[in-house]
């Protein structure tokens, strides 16, 4: 049997680097936290969301193309004021039958089955590491559901199909599968970039949109200290010209998919850093990415990233160095930098200081209480306490520190959301005092103990679990 310092330790990385404990789970996990999520690395995969109405970006492209064709019908077939209603209604559009009073419209609908199957899978993983970093990569590449009908339905389909195969794979893999995607396109505006030698600009006059192209230096490869200068973000804005989402009318392929526009491309090699691209159509945009993929400063900039989210507000410098290291070594592999982090004793040392994300947070509560995956529970408390799935602010995600969550408000919010679930949950709990016993083990507190069991009732008593320090941080 495991030492209690080794087991406290053990305890510690369930936290840190995965979901922490659940109702039911073996005792055996808390022993053995680092093997199995080494384990989870060695299998370079993270499980898919099941049981959805629609499999994939195109097909849900083209469903959100039909329920607005029939929107629109619907609206243009509305008498206006005094005006008789006609004797026959207009056809449906039989891709997008009407909805019944009350359904919420298609682009809200999925959006909503997308994140139920999403925090199912978070909560029937074993340890969710691969979890943990779906979440870190999907908010490192965000879009925002809220931006449009297309990005509002695709939120989900973006994350199964951009991050989610990608995690313990190739860095510049993910990095082309994220800014291809229809989702990321329409985010950030590249479906409305027009090159202006390009026989498209030429005949409407209209030119390049950078938004993409300095996301992609600034949020996503080297980062606003990388070394790039405007006129890189220029050149890559012309680069990427052509990369766009296939409309209705589907002339380039099927609708909602990626396309390339050799319309819309800027013809001629601008250079990118100092060095000319001038590879044929989408060529270029992908001999672009590969070289900001595999740069030092990209390198830098990720593993930053990394340990400060899953260590400290303030990153180690030797532990980025390492994880730096391996990522320039490896060209970007992502299972060997992951292992590299679980293999650092500095990254099991430092204290758990880190507050767990609104995301985190819930998560980790549903795990302890056992609760099922369901829309409004989720919803509500996430908007609550500002995070809900794939509605960040803008192009940056939402912020990994903990002056951003731990804020005084921030601070009121969370206990208002714990003594909710405290209530939700009391009458399904035999003893809190034992959960709390169960649940944070090695790292539970005298004060956390005495301060549940001097509790007044259930509710409290698992309100309390909820908001030491021990659950909060990790």
């Amino acid at each position: 049997m495991a030492s209690p310092s080794v087991l406290r330790s053990e305890s510690v990385g369930l936290q840190r680097f995965a979901l922490g404990f659940g109702l039911g789970q073996s005792p055996e996990i808390r022993g053995t936290a680092r093997e199995r999520l080494l384990a989870e690395i060695e299998r370079r995969t993270v499980p898919q969301p099941t049981g959805l109405p629609y499999s994939g970006a195109a097909e849900i492209g083209a469903a959100l193309y039909a329920f607005e064709d029939a929107e629109r019908a619907a609206r243009e077939a509305k008498p206006a004021a005094g005006q008789q209603v006609a004797a026959a209604a207009p056809a449906q559009n039989q891709m997008a039958p009407p909805k019944p009073a009350n359904e919420p419209a298609l682009p809200y609908r999925t959006y909503r089955d997308e994140v139920v199957a999403r925090v199912r899978l978070a909560l029937e993983a074993e340890t969710g590491f691969g979890e943990r970093l779906v979440q870190f990569w999907s908010n490192h590449f965000c879009i925002g559901a809220t931006k449009s009908n297309m990005t509002r339905i695709m939120a989900g389909a973006y994350e199964r199909e951009a991050i989610r195969p990608h995690v313990f794979g190739r860095f510049e893999d993910m990095l082309v599968a994220a800014e291809s995607h229809p989702a990321m396109l329409e985010f950030l505006d590249n479906r409305l970039s027009i090159g202006p030698g390009s026989p498209a600009g030429k005949r409407r006059g209209r030119g390049l949109n950078e938004n993409l192209a300095r996301e992609i230096l600034e949020l996503h490869t080297l980062g606003v200290s990388g070394g790039y200068a405007q006129v890189d973000v220029t050149n890559l804005a012309r680069i990427i010209t052509g990369w766009t989402v296939v409309g209705r009318e589907a002339v380039l392929g099927f609708p909602g998919s990626f396309a390339f526009n050799a319309g819309l491309h800027e013809p001629g090699a601008p250079e990118l850093l100092g060095k000319p691209y001038g590879q044929p159509g989408k060529e270029k945009g992908l001999a672009a990415l590969t070289d900001l993929a595999r740069h030092p400063a990209t390198a830098d900039f990720i593993a930053i990233k990394l340990v400060r989210h899953f260590v400290a507000d303030e990153p180690p410098p030797a532990l980025v160095r390492e994880l730096s290291a391996v990522f320039r070594k490896t060209e970007g592999d992502l299972a060997a930098v992951s292992r590299a982090l679980i293999e650092s004793e500095a990254a099991w040392a430092a204290e758990p200081a880190k507050i767990r994300s609104p995301q985190e947070l819930l998560l980790a509560a549903f795990r302890a209480l056992g609760r099922k995956a369901e829309f409004g529970p989720i919803v509500g408390p996430l908007n609550a306490m500002g995070q809900p799935f794939w509605q960040p602010s803008g192009p940056n995600g939402y912020p990994d520190s903990n002056e951003a969550w731990a804020s005084p408000e921030g601070i009121k919010t969370r206990i208002d959301v714990a003594a909710g679930w405290g209530r939700q949950a009391a009458g399904s709990v035999p003893d809190p005092r034992a959960l709390t016993e169960d649940i944070l083990g090695p790292l539970l507190s005298p004060e956390t103990r005495q301060a549940v069991a001097r509790a007044d009732s259930k509710p409290q008593a698992l309100a309390l679990m909820l908001l030491s320090p021990e659950f909060q941080r990790r």
